[in-house]
């Protein structure tokens, strides 16, 4: 292990651009004679567009064009939503069209229904007000207990009702059966709330096309390229293959929401090439609000069975979730395959069955956030632990470590099909306790008391499933100023990349830190690549990186061995060197690879593809205490730790820094964010930060971060992934501890988000 090898807490080198001002974001990216770009969204959650007339805004100054859906049917189809649900019938889910521009209906405040390209910003801004649309208002459903109902307004006129899809996975005869002989059975509904994404950086897009080569460019924020090159390309425009090129440069957050494909950016790309100009579109906040996909979302009923001595026997879950008025590009997966493979968590369950409802709302879509199923799915599990627990009067820490599966069961093949590979998932649990002080919180509950507070604490085990899809590609470039050049599928969105891939470079292939390259982004610079998405990028990047070396070392062996003057079979590759084995005679990997390129040829360049399936599981034990104030209902979170098992981490410095983000987001969650519909006329009451509670730096604690290592292994670096675990932890532990601090008033659950008013409420209700 070196200075700036695997394992060390290295600096993050990309921030020096970063904090002085060298980064380059969309935003950033201008080209010579480029137009503007601006949208006419609709007023309304539900409306028949009669008509849309273009004339005042095609006169006004500036303007190059303007156009509606009909305008655009013939040579744009509707973005696409690749995942394929069966229902229980065996037919397939709903897949209604979801256009760049809407045509005949207006389906959530915030529907695109007409564009316009002007020279400026603000010309493009001033004609898109003057278009003129005609509305028949139409009543909507923004509520997903309603619109699941038989009998709601219907978001889709050509569909019977508003459901999606409805699908089970599981095993619900083994869970029946269970069900049937239990000794105990805890029942509890929940709410997921809904969630804004709100990323640093907005959304936004700038395309050019050149006529004589018939070359698309498109500079767009993205999570990878790639998929937005091949959706967009092969399904949307139909761009000849290798005549769509998608550049990604620095991206300001990303949280899932800049996985997806949007309709602006394609009609960017549709008007370039229309107009002959460059053509930029930059989100503002209002439109985020209404358009970036959501997260979350869900009704929940849960149900836990548990024979006389407190052992799972059965888990049955109905899952309802908002899809909102479109199906984005993932959308479908996040609470089926997603979701529903996590319910078993880390425990021994001998049965699951879930049953999976997806509903249309006139909202906007939803998709994955932060962890995307895998915190919906864990909260359910954890809140049922503790209502158990109480009904059956058994210590919450007692309950789980009973039901644990134990080190010396792995490999464990879970009720839902997953095959975990390691984890102490007890000594988790017995670390984050003893870490939190919990044989000391009686005496701190009781001295809060005497200031007039109400104090509790919570914990929760959790699992998350990390490495999304399995391919990943990198290649290796030896440049001639003696760096190293990585090119690799995956996209930083503040992550860190640049750092941990640096960084397993050099430990692998012994060049020095400061003499490599990290470049990602460009949808022409590699075949193909995954991108960056649940938890994938160490796991599946790093995968990818190590194939790599081993080409360049594959390559190197005979070149060295030429140079050395001695048999390939004799050359070892060790700390950077080709060596004869057994001497001192070496020849540097940088040294070789300059002699192999004055040869001509691609010398010691390799590319390797990268295909691991295996997942990994990172998992750990979140503890949450909180303090209530009975009068307002105030809560305030006063000690936060965390015990995590990632396997082995490439660097501990932008681990940490990746569970407080995630613990940040959850916290958000659980206490404070919750977009919100007025249920008559579908307009979001939570539009802008003035109406949406982000969580801010005050509204915390330090977070008490520290690992156990159960090294991973199905990869060679021994990883599991650590990007969302925050996110998955934190909404159970923080709402444990709020029911803990309110339980000698009989209160057993409150929803998230644990606001003031609604604790106040909670309070005031039970008193009576």
């Amino acid at each position: 292990m070196g200075q700036f090898g695997i394992g060390q807490a290295v600096r993050r080198i990309e921030d020096v651009r970063f904090i002085t001002g060298a980064g380059r974001y969309i935003d950033d990216v201008s080209l010579p004679r480029q137009a503007y770009l601006a949208f006419v969204r609709s007023p309304h959650a539900h409306a028949a567009i009669k008509r849309v007339d273009l004339a005042a805004a095609k006169t006004m100054p500036g303007v190059l064009g303007a156009w509606a859906g009909a305008d655009l049917e013939a040579e744009i189809k509707p973005l696409p939503c690749p995942i394929p649900i069966k229902n229980r019938d065996g037919s397939f889910r709903a897949d209604p069209p979801r256009r760049v521009l809407a045509v005949g209906f207006a389906r959530h405040v915030g529907d695109a229904v007409a564009a316009v390209v002007a020279e400026t910003p603000q010309q493009a801004r001033d004609a898109a007000e003057a278009v003129a649309v005609d509305y028949d208002p139409l009543p909507s459903v923004t509520d997903l207990a309603s619109a699941a109902r038989q009998g709601s307004p219907k978001v889709w006129e050509t569909l019977k009702d508003n459901i999606v899809f409805l699908t089970d996975r599981g095993n619900p005869a083994a869970v029946d059966a269970n069900f049937a002989k239990a000794a105990h059975v805890t029942r509890l509904k929940i709410v997921n709330n809904r969630v804004v994404v709100h990323s640093m950086e907005p959304r936004g897009a700038v395309a050019e096309y050149d006529a004589k080569s018939g070359m698309y460019t498109l500079y767009t924020g993205t999570q990878g390229p790639f998929r937005h090159q091949n959706l967009i390309g092969d399904m949307v425009l139909g761009i000849e293959k290798g005549k769509l090129r998608v550049v990604t440069p620095d991206v300001g957050g990303g949280f899932g929401m800049k996985l997806f494909l949007y309709g602006e950016p394609v009609l960017a790309l549709w008007s370039a090439r229309k107009l002959g100009r460059p053509v930029k579109w930059t989100s503002d906040r209002s439109e985020a609000f209404l358009t970036d996909t959501h997260g979350r979302d869900h009704l929940t009923e849960g149900e836990l069975a548990l024979d006389k001595d407190g052992r799972f026997i059965g888990l049955r879950v109905k899952l309802t979730a908002n899809m909102g008025a479109y199906l984005s590009t993932f959308a479908p997966f996040i609470p089926t395959d997603a979701s529903s493979a996590i319910y078993n968590s880390i425990y021994d369950h001998a049965a699951v069955h879930v049953a999976i409802t997806g509903v249309f709302t006139n909202t906007t879509p939803v998709d994955a956030y932060r962890g995307a199923g895998r915190p919906e799915a864990n909260y359910l599990v954890e809140r049922l632990i503790d209502q158990a627990a109480h009904e059956m009067k058994i210590d919450r820490a007692e309950l789980r470590r009973r039901n644990y599966i134990r080190h010396a069961q792995f490999p464990y093949k879970t009720a839902m099909g997953l095959t975990y590979d390691s984890g102490n998932f007890r000594e988790n649990l017995d670390e984050a306790l003893k870490r939190s002080d919990l044989a000391g919180f009686e005496a701190r509950r009781a001295e809060a008391r005497k200031r007039g507070r109400l104090r509790g604490i919570g914990f929760a085990s959790y699992v998350e499933i990390a490495g999304g899809g399995p391919m990943e590609q990198s290649k290796l470039t030896f440049e001639e100023d003696g760096y190293v050049t990585l090119t690799i599928g995956t996209q930083s969105n503040g992550q860190g990349h640049e750092t941990a891939y640096a960084q397993i470079l050099t430990d692998k292939l012994g060049v020095p830190f400061d003499r490599i390259r990290v470049r990602q982004g460009d949808g022409h610079a590699l075949p193909d690549g995954g991108g960056t998405g649940g938890s994938r990028s160490a796991l599946r990047g790093g995968g990818a990186i190590i194939d790599t070396v081993a080409k360049v070392v594959e390559k190197g062996k005979p070149l060295a061995a030429e140079v050395l003057e001695a048999a390939a079979a004799d050359i070892v590759f060790e700390h950077g060197q080709f060596k004869i084995a057994g001497t001192d005679r070496a020849i540097g990997v940088i040294e070789l690879a300059r002699r192999a390129r004055a040869k001509g040829g691609e010398g010691l360049d390799s590319l390797a593809v990268h295909n691991n399936a295996p997942h990994a599981f990172p998992n750990g034990c979140h503890v949450c205490e909180v303090e209530i104030d009975p009068e307002t209902g105030v809560p305030a979170v006063v000690a936060y730790t965390v015990v995590d098992d990632f396997g082995e981490v490439v660097n501990p410095l932008l681990v940490e820094g990746q569970v407080h983000g995630g613990v940040a987001q959850g916290l958000g969650q659980a206490l404070l964010e919750h977009c919100v519909y007025d249920q008559q006329s579908g307009q979001i009451l939570t539009g802008s930060p003035m109406d949406y509670a982000l969580p801010r730096a005050d509204d915390f604690p330090d977070i008490a971060f520290s690992r156990t290592v159960d090294p991973c292994r199905t990869n060679p670096l021994g990883i599991k992934g650590c990007g969302e675990a925050g996110a998955v932890g934190a909404p159970p532990a923080t709402v444990n501890a709020v029911v803990d601090a309110l339980a000698h008033l009989g209160v057993r659950h409150v929803d998230m988000p644990v606001t003031a008013e609604k604790l106040w409420r909670v309070i005031r209700a039970a008193k009576t």
